[in-house]
């Protein structure tokens, strides 16, 4: 009976294993899946808002343009990969790609602390405009796929 045990345990541990490293070979997105905005915003709700709350909605829509504007030539969502766009998934692409998404997110690392340093003393009402700017922008990317001919 022990046996049985130790033969079905190493099995699932056998294929769970597999499962995991079938995964590591698997095509990278170009856009990472945290792009988009969960709620867009009116004038009055961001009036109503404090300045902390709308610190954090600007940082926020200035992290998602920036992981998305770069590769709108390719994709506008999520989840597309190299391989879906036609480009060969070898290692030399693999490696641009990671070092893009490597030195995209240094960038963001950087202007985060600058955001938290410095935006504090910018003035609440172009704050709001910004806000709602960036979050228009966002609509019309949604809206950018209808304009693409292919």
């Amino acid at each position: 009976m022990k046996i049985k045990i130790i033969l079905i345990s190493f099995s699932l541990f056998m294929v769970t294993a597999l499962g995991f490293a079938q995964k590591k070979n698997a095509p990278k997105s170009i856009i990472n899946g945290n792009v988009f905005i969960k709620k867009y915003h009116t004038i009055e709700d961001l009036e109503r808002m404090h300045k902390g709350e709308l610190l954090n909605l600007y940082t926020e829509r200035v992290e998602s343009l920036v992981k998305l504007l770069p590769y709108i030539a390719f994709a506008t969502k999520p989840g597309v990969t190299l391989t879906a766009l036609g480009i060969p998934n070898d290692s030399n692409n693999i490696k641009i790609l990671d070092r893009n998404l490597e030195a995209t997110q240094n960038y963001l690392e950087i202007n985060g602390q600058f955001q938290r340093q410095i935006l504090p003393y910018s003035d609440t009402k172009n704050l709001i405009a910004a806000i709602l700017f960036y979050e228009e922008t966002m609509k019309s990317l949604h809206e950018y796929s209808e304009f693409n001919l292919n």
